[in-house]
């Protein structure tokens, strides 16, 4: 590693793998659930397994930014991390909060909305440990030898992100308007700033990875990411369709989502066409596989998966099924899951000093993951179809059609388990490389 306060990724990295861990067991247990083995039911019932399995995927992908940023801020600023103990202790308060919550929601704490159920207390938690990340990111850029797009674009992202928390605390007794408050978070962040993110994130691998030009990979990945950023956030449009505001959203978020899935290709053909020109062969081809796997993957996922069912004329019947899930699952994977998973492969080495990704068990994570989200996806897409059908065409009871698809969740629990595989495959390699203590290098030998 460059920087010394670069270490403090690793432990982000460490929470993030600890967290979709949990997030996985959540995951088998709505399943079962789904097939119609609820066991555990009266301890954990299905709506706090739901909430516990979300914000979990929330909590864990944010900590892989995090984790990302303290590992990019310092070599991109050319300098070690300012105040770099209250790093940990923003990481120890961001473990103390995620916990609280999850307990809270197992006794009913919570404010039950999809994504936010965080209660309100932990809300005002949750913006001091964000503002004191942002202050420590800012300071270090704000002090560094070097100003780089890339460290920019990150900064703006990550203070955008806490930004846009805040419309979701709101107070409102309107249903209507809760929702659409509350889409402001959730769809402006995963739609829109996340998207600098995974630019910022995108860019800084294919520079260190394909040895392409910085100023190439800038300008014209931040064209792309720009473009991709725009359409997303008049694309929020297609969560407002049938829940009481205006029917011009209907042509505002059906025209703005079908431009959604052309940026994403965008981004992908871009990705690809940078790792074939760079000339460098990069030892961790690891690293490069899943930065490129994430832009293509995103677009399936989130790009056209997404346009698939956000046109009204489609979203009408396949509103809030399971057709969502199977887009939301890929959606969050391929956009922002294999991106963090991108970022540890290429840092641990740089961090521990040791040389993994040449194994068995790097490729076989890689794979057996992807191949077993991808037939979750049709798992999920299948269920789906079947529930609109009965549900939407032939008018039958919700809890009669849950029963009738109870079968197609087997298939989708087999795929999870595949998946988990790899997973854990990913996070067996994880704990093999040990603690941070690789060697510091010159600081100013690097790009």
């Amino acid at each position: 590693m460059k920087f010394k306060t670069q270490k403090i990724a690793y432990y982000f990295f460490a929470v993030c793998m600890l967290l979709l861990s949990l997030q996985i067991v959540y995951g088998f247990i709505m399943g079962f659930a789904h097939m119609g083995y609820d066991g555990l039911h009266s301890v954990i019932p299905f709506h706090t397994a739901r909430a516990t399995h979300t914000n979990l995927l929330v909590m864990w992908l944010l900590a892989g930014f995090m984790g990302a940023a303290y590992y990019i801020t310092p070599e991109e600023s050319n300098r070690e991390l300012i105040l770099p103990q209250l790093a940990y202790v923003q990481l120890g308060a961001f473990v103390a909060v995620g916990v609280t919550a999850i307990i809270g929601f197992h006794f009913n704490w919570w404010e039950g909305r999809k994504f936010l159920e965080i209660p309100r207390p932990l809300d005002y938690l949750v913006v001091v440990d964000v503002l004191l990340f942002i202050f420590l990111i800012g300071g270090t850029i704000w002090k560094g030898r070097r100003y780089s797009t890339t460290n920019m674009v990150l900064f703006f992202g990550l203070l955008s992100a806490a930004l846009l928390y805040l419309p979701g605390m709101i107070p409102t007794v309107n249903q209507t308007m809760d929702s659409y408050w509350r889409w402001w978070v959730v769809h402006l962040w995963v739609e829109g700033v996340w998207e600098l993110i995974m630019g910022a994130i995108l860019s800084f691998l294919l520079i260190k990875l394909t040895g392409v030009d910085r100023e190439v990979i800038e300008k014209w990945l931040y064209v792309i990411v720009g473009f991709t950023f725009l359409s997303g956030i008049l694309g929020t449009g297609h969560h407002y369709y049938f829940i009481g505001t205006p029917r011009y959203w209907l042509m505002i978020g059906g025209l703005f989502s079908a431009l959604e899935p052309v940026a994403f290709l965008g981004m992908a053909i871009y990705a690809i066409a940078m790792a074939k020109k760079g000339g460098r062969q990069h030892p961790n081809r690891l690293a490069l596989t899943w930065t490129i796997g994430c832009a293509v993957m995103s677009f399936v996922g989130a790009g056209f998966l997404g346009f698939a069912h956000t046109l009204p004329q489609v979203n009408i019947y396949t509103h809030g099924t399971l057709v969502t899930a199977m887009h939301g699952h890929l959606a969050f994977w391929g956009a922002y899951a294999m991106l963090v998973f991108a970022m540890i492969a290429y840092a641990m080495p740089n961090l521990t000093g040791r040389k993994l990704y040449d194994s068995g068990w790097s490729s076989f994570a890689f794979w057996t993951s992807n191949i077993g989200m991808t037939a979750m996806t049709v798992a999920f897409g299948i269920a789906g179809v079947a529930q609109v059908y009965l549900e939407r065409k032939m008018g039958m009871d919700f809890l009669l059609v849950q029963k009738e698809i109870e079968v197609h969740f087997l298939g989708l629990v087999l795929a999870a388990a595949l998946f988990s595989l790899g997973i854990f495959a990913f996070i067996w390699i994880f704990i093999k490389y040990g603690l941070p203590k690789g060697k510091v290098e010159n600081a100013g030998a690097h790009n």
